[in-house]
């Protein structure tokens, strides 16, 4: 969004990071520092369960904002989840002067967060309930799906699978292999080849 870099550029201390993949953005516990402003690339925010499993709440976009970072600096409290860069990632990062400076003094950039906040809010209520009201033969089969290239294959893994749509590693490759047996899917290494299309998608 070009008025948001605009409004970047009247003000001297925001900072332009350009993050690599798998980069640590903010870590569970810490507090909130800057706004984070994604310019290109993807951000997960996943949440830390207490038996050592891993679920993604949500990613953020280009030209989209982190909802967690925005509660965590109106409230003043700690994060209560992880942020890792998935991609090569350009960002501005805003500190707390200049969010709470924004957001009173711009009538577009506070429509911007509240906009952001609103949409990030539903997309997490929805993955909430597509975890707890779909098995894991329909999530598996929406991520398949959702991942494939044009020519039916997907460059993953079992645990990054499993970390996408909430369960264990060992469940995501108990499943795999079952519906590979049943000629849906050709398993290889670090790739998942769609075979039968029409399968998946009567599983949804």
């Amino acid at each position: 969004m070009s008025s948001i870099m605009h409004l970047a550029t009247t003000i001297d201390s925001v900072k332009q990071l350009s993050l690599s993949a798998n980069h640590r953005v903010f870590s569970q516990g810490q507090m909130s520092q800057h706004y984070i402003y994604v310019q290109s690339g993807s951000i997960k925010v996943l949440r830390h369960a207490g038996n050592g499993r891993e679920f993604v709440l949500y990613r953020i976009k280009p030209h989209e904002m982190c909802v967690l970072t925005t509660a965590c600096m109106l409230g003043n409290f700690a994060y209560p989840a992880d942020a890792v860069t998935e991609t090569e990632t350009e960002a501005l990062l805003f500190g707390q002067a200049d969010f709470d400076q924004l957001t009173t003094s711009s009538a577009e950039f506070r429509n911007f967060v509240l906009a952001n906040f609103g949409q990030r809010l539903t997309d997490l209520i929805k993955q909430l309930e597509h975890v707890t009201l779909k098995n894991i033969d329909q999530r598996l089969a929406e991520y398949l799906l959702r991942m494939t290239d044009k020519s039916g294959q997907i460059k993953t893994t079992h645990q990054f699978i499993a970390t996408d749509i909430g369960t264990a590693r060992e469940v995501i490759s108990r499943h795999l292999k079952a519906i590979e047996k049943k000629g849906i899917i050709k398993l290889g290494r670090g790739t998942i080849q769609i075979i039968n299309k029409k399968y998946l998608l009567d599983l949804i």
